[in-house]
């Protein structure tokens, strides 16, 4: 049977759903409509609807949709069930700045290992509790030892497409990449680039718009 393909857009309003109805449970809101939880998320109720209709049936014609029973299906389908180990290469500005940030344990994310080709004091201080640096030429070594899915990098330009191969090679699935530079990967691994200048010059063209 020919597997159903998802629309990326779809995988992206999902996550906004879930960010949704986690405020909606802490609010101790139980059951809600579609047009509300459309209101909530600044979705057409129809397209919640049709987001949803790609991995089964959810929610009670005439009553709504369960919170908690709707936010943990989509953890589920997400593969958000569970606590996901990241690597992180580089530990630079950025890469500090990422090993600080508390909304990756918010959402079930813990970078264990880091990375980098220097490994001084001031790298060492950056490093949390719970999370162990190694110099780049353990990376392979570490990540495969450990089975670690998911990486991040945050290295120069320069040096972003040598890290991608080797986190290919050590059996990394999913790759988040901050350097300004598509990257070129195996099939069966998925990497989603964030270029902080790209959506600088995106607001921009926006904003440059409305002042003519």
């Amino acid at each position: 049977m020919r597997r159903l393909k998802i629309p990326e857009v779809t995988i992206s309003r999902l996550s906004l759903y879930l960010r949704c109805l986690t405020e909606l449970e802490e609010e101790g809101v139980e059951v809600i409509s579609s047009a509300e939880l459309g209101r909530r998320c600044g979705i057409n109720p129809a397209q919640i609807r049709k987001d949803l209709a790609y991995f089964g049936e959810f929610g009670t014609r005439g009553v709504g949709y369960y919170v908690r029973e709707l936010k943990q299906d989509i953890k589920r389908i997400m593969g958000l069930d569970r606590e996901w180990e990241v690597a992180l290469v580089g530990v630079g500005n950025l890469g500090r700045a990422l090993l600080s940030y508390q909304g990756f344990k918010r959402h079930g994310f813990r970078i264990s290992v880091a990375f980098d080709k220097v490994i001084d004091e001031e790298r060492k201080k950056a490093i949390p509790e719970g999370c162990e640096l190694y110099p780049a030429e353990k990376m392979e070594e570490i990540i495969r030892k450990r089975r670690i899915k998911l990486a991040i990098i945050a290295v120069h330009y320069s040096e972003a497409q040598k890290v991608a191969d080797s986190l290919a090679r050590a059996g990394v699935k999913g790759i988040l990449n901050f350097a300004p530079v598509r990257l070129t990967v195996p099939k069966g691994v998925t990497v989603r680039h964030i270029d902080l200048g790209v959506e600088l010059e995106v607001l921009t063209f926006f904003v440059n718009t409305k002042m003519f």
